[in-house]
């Protein structure tokens, strides 16, 4: 059948094109791909205890190429004698030499999700991702840009050790900044580097709060901040991210929603009468002045949190009914279908022959202590501060509290949303941003257009606005790891955001 063929041939030329992006191509019996002259770093270091974090590039387990030096192991968050409050952190030079004054520090949110599953399946120089055989290097690995820095924070995370003692994320970035005090006393000669703070999801609420934390205190580290960067992250009330914009996300993705007539005219029901599709019709470019609470929330005067009625509770309802009919339906990216892809991390499911990060080997090549190590932490990383026992955290979401104030003291600050993205909702993110006040106005005074964001060569990829400091960016295809899902496209923006592009679009 002519048309049949066309396509098979149209298929294999696309897999032609896109072999870099499916991993390494099988090799001879016998063959090695290493190469026989090893990466040298771009930046060397005094201290003697700087010895006793390297990580020969060569000796990694499963790594079956050069991927260059680099430090790693332990760190504590004081300079306190007897400090058992300890970070785990991987640091990595960049490969490009106009790049060695910069630094970029990266976390992964939770609250307690590991930093190294940022590094090993988003932006680190070594790729295993889900469903490849083994790992590969990253051809968009944020180390082209700058040295990055991925840190397992807060205590209670990953491989870090110690006990938990934060009630806040103000406490949380003090002790990161007790941190980077402790890592540019061992590497001195990153002190001085320009610095911006990256993350992705919870992350929403630590980056700003912890870029916040070192404008406020200026002086208190040896870097230079000039701004942040963060993915698909927490900025609000779950009300806004998650149940306001369910309804119509999944009516926009019918496909991989196919809920029968009846469900959806339940689900609409819900919507109106806790006042989400109103609301939504609401929200303006420019705002019409601070966005209203819809019927369908709640309000604790004592502690000021937003939350919501459990008649009108909508997001939970939809993600349970399409994992009926989808068994393997991820809310990080909802196009996911059947069969299940596997995940040297496990995360977010536990398919794998083997955890990487608990294997004794890689341990030890990375100088981490022997713990089981967890993609998110099953206990808490906060405390209740009236009783010292596992908590909350009691910040302010960062919209409502400091990250105006990190917009306006940094040169460049982008939020950027995956569109396949569930678990937080792109239109919550638009919302969240409209009722925040920075540089003197409240949010966007035009409109978000579409078809605005482009990827070099590939044309659209997404819809991008900037205003008065703050680039947001949607990003088509990608779920809620956006340097997972579209490293190309994250690429382009924290490129931007570090001053290496004039704009986050091609």
């Amino acid at each position: 059948m002519e048309g049949m063929e066309t396509a098979e041939a149209i298929q294999r030329e696309q897999l032609e094109r896109m072999r870099d992006f499916l991993g390494p191509q099988a090799q001879p019996e016998g063959h090695s791909t290493r190469s026989t002259s090893k990466i040298e770093s771009l930046i060397t270091f005094k201290n003697p205890r700087a010895r006793e974090f390297f990580v020969d590039g060569t000796s990694i387990p499963d790594v079956n190429f050069d991927a260059g030096p680099s430090w790693s192991g332990l760190m504590p968050i004081s300079g306190h004698p007897n400090e058992t409050r300890k970070l785990f952190f991987w640091f990595w030079p960049t490969n490009n030499a106009a790049n060695v004054n910069d630094l970029l520090f990266w976390t992964n949110g939770g609250p307690g999700c590991s930093s190294l599953e940022g590094f090993l399946q988003e932006n680190g120089p070594i790729s295993w991702s889900w469903g490849q055989a083994e790992p590969t290097p990253n051809p968009w690995s944020w180390t082209n840009l700058s040295n990055v820095l991925w840190v397992e924070q807060p205590v209670g995370t990953g491989f870090s050790q110690g006990d938990p003692d934060i009630s806040n994320d103000d406490e949380l970035a003090a002790q990161v900044a007790g941190f980077l005090q402790q890592f540019l006393e061992v590497f001195s000669e990153l002190k001085g580097s320009n610095f911006w703070v990256s993350g992705e999801s919870y992350a929403g609420f630590y980056v700003p709060y912890i870029a916040n934390y070192l404008y406020e205190h200026p002086g208190i580290v040896d870097l230079q901040l000039h701004g942040i960067w963060i993915a698909d992250p927490s900025l609000t009330w779950g009300l806004v991210q998650q149940e306001i914009p369910a309804l119509r996300f999944a009516q926009a993705n019918k496909n991989v929603f196919p809920f029968n007539s009846s469900f959806w005219a339940q689900l609409q029901n819900i919507s109106d009468s806790c006042g989400y599709t109103d609301y939504l019709d609401s929200v303006t470019y420019p705002p019409k002045g601070q966005l209203p609470l819809p019927v369908g929330a709640t309000f604790n005067e004592t502690t000021r949190a937003v939350g919501v009625k459990p008649e009108c509770r909508i997001h939970s309802p939809i993600q349970r009914a399409v994992g009926v009919i989808n068994p393997v339906f991820d809310v990080y990216r909802v196009t996911d279908t059947f069969p299940n892809l596997w995940s040297v991390l496990g995360f977010p499911r536990s398919t794998q022959k083997f955890i990487y990060f608990n294997r004794t080997d890689v341990q030890d090549a990375i100088h981490a202590p022997h713990i089981t190590w967890e993609a998110c932490s099953d206990r808490s990383v906060y405390i209740n501060p009236t009783t010292g026992g596992p908590g909350n955290d009691q910040s302010v979401a960062s919209t409502l509290s400091v990250l105006p104030n990190v917009i306006e003291k940094s040169k460049r600050v982008a939020i950027v949303h995956g569109l396949a993205d569930f678990i937080l909702v792109a239109e919550g993110t638009r919302i969240a941003i409209q009722n925040m006040t920075w540089n003197g106005k409240q949010g966007f005074q035009s409109p978000i257009e579409p078809e605005t964001f482009l990827v070099e060569n590939m044309g659209t990829f997404g819809n991008m606005h900037i205003e008065r400091g703050l680039a947001f960016v949607e990003f088509y295809y990608s779920g809620h790891m956006t340097p997972q899902f579209v490293p190309w496209a994250a690429f382009q923006t924290i490129a931007y955001v570090l001053g290496k592009r004039d704009s986050p679009s091609a």
